[in-house]
């Protein structure tokens, strides 16, 4: 099937956002009115109401064509080329799209492609389409206490019981579990392999019996990220996402699909170089030298890192499935919320500290307090760098002592 011309293509989807959402404001206003907590900080209510306005677009988007865009055509996605994806992107960026929120870019952009590509055609039929047109929610049971960064040494088990799998185990860091209705888990099915062998990805009903949610209190304030428990969870085998053992290649490719979400998109996250520099412009900051070059440093930072997401956004293949580049991106991203987060300090100085009434600043808080942690989501900024020295500039990889099988590891 012959692709669409991009700038033919860019006209229609300009006239159709035009029909769903209105045009993007400009605000001078310090970060006044912008939600400048990189995670969200919503009592239980409002984030319901959240998620059913972003759900909203998404099923708008959906069934317009517009969703998954780079998906092969044979795997429910609309098969386009990256290209039409960066122009998807920038004619959004001109209108006012509902915030998202970690659950509904796990369950679009991470779950939903993991079951399109791994998943047999009736879980596609019944699962995946549900997941980009989000009439499901799923969220991701990746990390666990002792498996983080090192995911391969995860310790939630699942036996075969007949026609069943039973789970047990404990996830942590799980954004949205609490409104998800499934979640995509990772489960060692064989201990007596190396351990990247052993794992198999299940789909797990997260209101199925033995599944327990907790809340974590994070130090912004919030509790977006949950502790799940698993006791004698049973999932059905057709609810197995790709063969026994092949769970460590739904993971690794499903957060490729993340970092490449987390380095790009139009999700904002935290506070941006526009906001700090109405920050400064309200402080009166910008007529001096030291502050402007703060302001030009982050400038520069934001500006490579745009570029950077639109050259990895026009080089990847159509539909391919992300490599070690979005590695690249995501490092970026977190590294200039950093940077945002620490310039918007810098220009405040003691305001900061306390809550004075003042607008547009002691909001700041909470970008800085959460800045830390997305860090860590995705992948370490630690593990980004190694996976970008070793399968990007080729360097010799580090030393592993590792290769055993699991169950013949330290601690197993």
């Amino acid at each position: 099937m012959s692709q669409p011309d991009p700038d033919t293509w860019r006209r229609q989807v300009r006239q159709w956002l035009a029909t769903v959402l209105e045009p993007a404001r400009e605000s001078e206003s310090a970060g006044a009115d912008a939600d400048l907590a990189v995670f969200h900080n919503l009592p239980e209510d409002e984030e319901r109401l959240l998620l059913e306005r972003c759900r909203a677009y998404q099923r708008a988007r959906f069934d317009a064509g517009y969703q998954a865009l780079t998906l092969p055509a044979d795997k429910g996605g609309a098969g386009l080329t990256a290209a039409h994806a960066a122009v998807f992107a920038q004619e959004e960026s001109a209108f006012e799209v509902p915030p998202s929120t970690e659950l509904i870019s796990v369950t679009v952009r991470l779950v939903a492609m993991a079951v399109s590509l791994f998943g047999t055609d009736e879980q596609r039929q019944e699962y995946a389409r549900a997941f980009l047109r989000t009439d499901l929610l799923a969220c991701q049971l990746f990390s666990e206490p002792g498996a983080g960064s090192d995911l391969a040494a995860l310790r939630t088990r699942a036996r075969q019981d007949g026609d069943a799998w039973v789970i047990d185990g404990q996830k942590v860091w799980t954004s949205g579990a609490q409104f998800a209705d499934y979640g995509l888990l990772l489960a060692r099915t064989d201990p007596d392999v190396v351990k990247q062998a052993g794992i198999t990805a299940f789909l797990v009903p997260m209101d199925a019996p033995g599944v327990e949610v907790r809340p974590i209190r994070q130090m912004s304030g919030g509790a977006s990220f949950n502790e799940v428990f698993l006791s004698g969870v049973r999932v059905p085998d057709a609810l197995r996402i790709g063969r026994p053992g092949q769970g460590w290649e739904v993971a690794t490719t499903t957060l490729a699909f993340e970092r490449t979400a987390s380095g790009s998109g139009n999700r904002r996250k935290g506070g941006t170089f526009s906001d700090v520099l109405a920050l400064a412009r309200s402080l009166g900051r910008t007529g001096d030298p030291l502050a402007r070059q703060l302001l030009a440093d982050l400038y520069v930072r934001a500006a490579l890192r745009e570029a950077t997401v639109e050259r990895v956004a026009r080089t990847s293949a159509a539909g391919g499935r992300p490599g070690p580049e979005a590695s690249l991106t995501k490092l970026m991203a977190s590294e200039l919320l950093t940077r945002t987060g620490q310039v918007a300090a810098e220009l405040m100085g003691a305001r900061i500290t306390a809550d004075i009434g003042e607008p547009g600043t002691f909001a700041w808080t909470q970008h800085l307090l959460g800045a830390p942690g997305y860090r860590l989501a995705g992948g370490t900024d630690q593990i980004q760098r190694n996976l970008i020295g070793e399968r990007v500039l080729k360097l010799p990889p580090e030393p592993r002592t590792d290769r055993a099988p699991f169950s013949q590891l330290p601690g197993n």
